[in-house]
């Protein structure tokens, strides 16, 4: 398997050929009028052309055959992946899901396509403007196929099970408590080497980028260093029995066939690039006096609106870190928020609720619904001494945040039959504390 490189920053120029053939990317212009090795050059937009310099995106392929050499795009089954807000009514309560079932190989044979599940969303594709979360189950690599989303970005976040992610620019092994981001238009294989979960964030319009840093300076949160991009790396592969390339465009599923491997790019170059990165790089910024910081502070990649610090989609971990603040009740406060929370578990146990929420599991704390610690989380750190202590440790749990309110599908409320419906029930034993005769002690 091809290695991988490090970003040094998202805007970046980046190049990389396959050893196999040295000087494959020609040298002084992009387009050459005969590309070395007898390649054909390709290029890649993520943006417009006439974007600004710091937000142009592009790259340069320089393959065996251009992607144009397919036959027409029919439509295919869909399945659970949708783009239908309005299937069932909208549902404004807390919601939570058990671990998603993954299907055995034994009884049914599902790839990582065949395997999204879209659980809720919004907006829509063909404005380039909304998001959708997904699911997905899966138990077999794709085999001579891949997946080409023309409607936004995926944020695949594994769960259970590694997967080799090839792709255009080359291949990328992303395992649990990696994520990888394939941007819009990128083509891509999964391979799976077992029973396989995970979460994908995607985004229509807008592409992930780290956070704006503000007082906290140079250094924090993830360091653009840390983002790894494959190397080249191509096979010359004819497939007599057609190769599949699924195109996911306006929310619909749509598939052509071609006799030859998409993976066939020998070198590349520019700054639009799929990538992943560890969530153990990421550096904790957090309260060292009093109060509990906004979940803001836990903000890896963010996906930004046209208006100024509101995000369309922000993706947000809670790694182990050292709780140190005084006089404070240290777990998430009781909220109500103008975003929808999403909430997922890679691992562990989530610290305001350890019993319930579980991983490969998910939760959705809708707009301006009421959310927060459950009563055992409540009493237990009412009364806690406040000591410095380890935070979340061997756990992992991660939000989606939009400014989206967002619909679930009639997949999550119904067909999966994996919603806890008594999700509610864990704030009803809360009890009352106040006491009308209570004075302040005298110092």
């Amino acid at each position: 398997m091809a290695g991988l490189k490090y970003l040094s920053g998202f805007g970046n120029e980046f190049s990389s050929e396959d050893p196999r053939c040295p000087g494959a990317l020609p040298e002084g212009q992009n387009n050459p009028q005969v590309c070395p090795y007898g390649l054909y050059a390709e290029q890649l937009s993520g943006s417009a052309f006439t974007c600004p310099r710091p937000t142009n995106k592009r790259s340069w392929f320089y393959r065996i055959l251009p992607s144009v050499r397919h036959k027409p795009y029919t439509a295919m089954h869909c399945g659970s992946l949708t783009e239908k807000w309005d299937e069932v009514e909208p549902d404004p309560n807390q919601l939570r899901w058990l671990p998603f079932t993954i299907p055995k190989s034994s009884e049914k044979k599902v790839d990582f396509v065949t395997g999204l599940h879209t659980l809720c969303g919004a907006g829509d594709a063909k404005s380039r403007n909304g998001i959708g979360i997904h699911m997905f189950t899966c138990n077999i690599s794709m085999i001579d196929s891949c997946f080409n989303n023309s409607d936004g970005d995926f944020l695949i976040v594994p769960q259970q099970g590694e997967i080799l992610v090839t792709t255009e620019f080359g291949k990328m092994m992303v395992e649990p408590n990696e994520i990888c981001v394939i941007q819009q238009g990128m083509r891509f294989s999964v391979d799976v080497f077992g029973e396989t979960r995970g979460y994908v964030l995607e985004v229509y319009g807008a592409h992930f980028e780290l956070p704006d840093l503000g007082p906290i300076g140079g250094n924090g949160l993830a360091n653009p260093r840390d983002f790894v991009t494959p190397v080249a790396w191509y096979e010359d592969r004819e497939v007599a029995t057609g190769y599949t390339v699924i195109n996911k465009y306006q929310g619909k599923l749509f598939s052509s066939q071609q006799d030859f491997s998409p993976f066939n790019v020998v070198a590349w170059h520019g700054n639009y690039t799929p990538y992943k990165y560890n969530l153990e790089n990421f550096m904790v910024i957090n309260c060292v006096a009093f109060d509990h910081a906004d979940p803001s502070i836990f903000t890896v990649l963010t996906a930004k609106s046209t208006r100024p610090g509101v995000a369309i989609a922000d993706f947000v971990i809670f790694p182990p870190r050292w709780g140190v603040a005084d006089h404070t009740f240290r777990p998430p406060y009781y909220h109500r928020n103008c975003m929808s929370e999403f909430m997922g578990l890679i691992k562990g146990h989530y610290e305001a609720k350890e019993e319930g929420f579980q991983p490969g599991g998910g939760s959705l704390h809708s707009m301006m619904t009421p959310h927060g610690p459950d009563r055992d989380c409540f009493e237990k750190n009412s009364t806690a001494p406040l000591k410095p202590e380890r935070v979340a440790e061997g756990t992992m749990a991660f939000m989606f945040e939009s400014s989206f309110s967002m619909a679930v599908t009639k997949w999550g409320l119904e067909t999966c039959q994996r919603l806890d419906k008594s999700y509610w029930q864990c704030w009803e034993p809360l009890r009352k504390h106040f006491d009308p005769n209570w004075r302040p002690r005298k110092q």
